[in-house]
């Protein structure tokens, strides 16, 4: 028997972060090749710290030449990421940073595999649902995402133009009878414009916001605030601290609710299995709890690179479900086709919808008209029930 009565702790990061700028402009030129074309091949890493842009990994078109000449865009999309997230410090300004292009044509070693079809590399992927949110996500996670979400909404529209880019969130939820019920401490570091700004005037900022966020009777006289607890956050984003591509995969997934197969996401095109099959695992789990077949579930998913088949499907409901995993296993291999290709044609990944994905989770969002967050519909409903 799970627990049922406990405090669960997770934290999200802004756009601003210094790993999420790397990670939105790893994503920024992956959708600028698939616009191009969407049988491109990205694997890009950012590095930025301060002053300094630096992008490198494998990128390829059909075309050599046209590669060759596309890749003198690559400085002006970091830079028009870095001008949209907020960045004109006089150490990261999106005009004055040095952008290095160090990119490359992909490895004909990877490609092989590839073009026959098969997975991008090996790996493990897991996807998570639970029904304690709408959004059928973890509570912790999701609230610590919408707070930091409207905070820059708030921001950039000029109503808050004390507040700056990086910020750091982080909601410590209880849970009773294994529902969550409220927030016993709540953590929020934002970067603001002076020095003078202690954490009481932050405080007086931010606050009404985290209330409107967050669900009704959640807070009370009990619980914790702990806003810009060092007192002073005015150096900020790269400038402060170096980021990297891929280094919040807690954040964009699940808060840590549930397992992670270690692959991170942003930069990557969907021929390679850590970014796709770990969307294709989230909307399997997502879909069984939207059918009522589980409270909770997790699946997972693991590749050989050039091999096409998932090597093993695996289902656990957490005592949750109304048939066995074993059942379930069997279902979602029969209502979708979990090779990488089956995978982007089931959820039409081939398009530029992935720079969207970079900040505030890459789960718990609403499917978008021109196909964003395709992995959040809950159109396998009807035929998951059908085969159980």
């Amino acid at each position: 028997m799970s627990r049922q009565n406990y405090t669960f702790t997770s934290e999200s990061v802004s756009e601003g972060h210094p790993d999420k700028v790397c990670d939105r402009i790893s994503d920024a030129v992956l959708d600028a090749f698939l616009a191009e074309e969407p049988e491109a091949r990205v694997a890009c890493e950012t590095f930025a710290t301060s002053g300094m842009v630096v992008i490198g990994g494998e990128v390829g078109l059909s075309d050599e030449e046209r590669l060759k000449n596309y890749m003198g865009r690559i400085g002006q999309i970091a830079r028009d990421c870095i001008r949209d997230i907020g960045y004109e410090q006089e150490k990261f300004h999106w005009n004055t940073c040095h952008v290095l292009n160090f990119l490359h044509e992909q490895s004909a070693h990877i490609a092989q595999g590839v073009d026959k079809d098969g997975a991008g590399d090996q790996g493990i992927m897991f996807g998570y649902a639970t029904n304690e949110t709408p959004a059928l996500m973890p509570a912790p996670i999701q609230y610590a995402h919408a707070i930091l979400r409207r905070l820059a909404e708030v921001r950039k529209d000029g109503t808050e133009p004390d507040l700056r880019p990086d910020a750091k969130s982080q909601l410590s939820v209880v849970y009773r009878d294994g529902k969550p019920v409220g927030v016993s401490s709540i953590v929020l570091s934002t970067q603001h414009a002076d020095e003078s700004q202690g954490s009481d005037y932050i405080r007086g900022i931010v606050e009404p916001y985290i209330r409107e966020v967050l669900p009704e009777g959640w807070i009370t006289d009990e619980t914790e605030w702990w806003v810009n607890p060092t007192g002073t956050f005015v150096i900020g984003g790269p400038d402060g601290d170096a980021g990297l591509t891929g280094r919040k995969i807690i954040v964009d997934t699940y808060g840590g609710a549930a397992p992670h197969g270690g692959g991170a996401f942003s930069g990557k095109d969907p021929t390679k299995v850590d970014r796709s099959a770990a969307y294709a695992a989230r909307y399997l789990a997502k879909n069984v709890v939207a059918a009522g077949l589980a409270e909770k579930c997790t699946i997972q998913l693991s590749y050989a690179i050039g091999v096409a088949k998932p090597l093993s499907i695996y289902a656990d409901t957490y005592g949750t479900g109304e048939v066995p995993p074993a059942e379930i296993e069997k279902a979602v291999a029969k209502a979708m086709d979990l090779t990488p290709r089956g995978i982007r044609e089931h959820l039409d990944l081939n398009k530029p919808i992935y720079q969207r994905t970079a900040a505030y989770g890459h789960f718990g969002r609403e499917p978008e008209a021109d196909g964003g967050f395709s992995w959040e519909k809950t159109d396998l409903v009807e035929a998951l029930q059908k085969a159980l």
